[in-house]
């Protein structure tokens, strides 16, 4: 399945609404794939975009990016559960293993992933590629997010 759009935003509650469309669709569309993939340089809106997303399955969390923690768990009104990484410290495989990365994508989690370019031989064959752009300079807030389903 493969599947592509873009889409323009232009603040962060824009980028928060389509974080949130997505996760809709992944709450009614069991066949899409539960790992996202986030691209895009600091301060983007990754993080916007996931707490939009977050909203769908765990309502009243407090989503912030896990720069130090590495992951964050958001307790869920589903059985499925939503994780949320940043690989922006990750430097090699031993550090995944030493974080447990990979039973988080055993067990059919959701997760969202920051900083995914740091770690292109650990993603999913299968998985929903989020890519956030700045557009232009002189519209601070405007982003052009491209989603595609692998």
């Amino acid at each position: 399945m493969q599947s592509y759009k873009e889409i323009i935003t232009n603040s962060p509650e824009e980028t928060e609404a389509v974080g949130f469309s997505l996760a809709k669709e992944l709450e009614t569309d069991l066949t899409l794939p539960s790992f996202i993939a986030l691209y895009g340089d600091l301060g983007v809106g990754k993080t916007a975009f996931v707490r939009g997303f977050t909203k769908v399955f765990s309502p009243n969390a407090l989503v912030r990016s896990p720069t130090f923690a590495l992951v964050n768990e958001y307790p869920t009104k589903s059985a499925r559960r939503v994780f949320h990484f940043d690989m922006y410290r990750i430097t090699d495989e031993d550090d995944l293993y030493s974080i447990g990365y990979y039973d988080y994508l055993d067990d059919g989690s959701i997760c969202l992933v920051e900083w995914s370019e740091n770690i292109p031989y650990a993603i999913p064959e299968e998985h929903i590629r989020v890519e956030i752009i700045k557009t232009n300079l002189e519209k601070a807030d405007e982003r052009l997010i491209k989603i595609e389903i692998k």
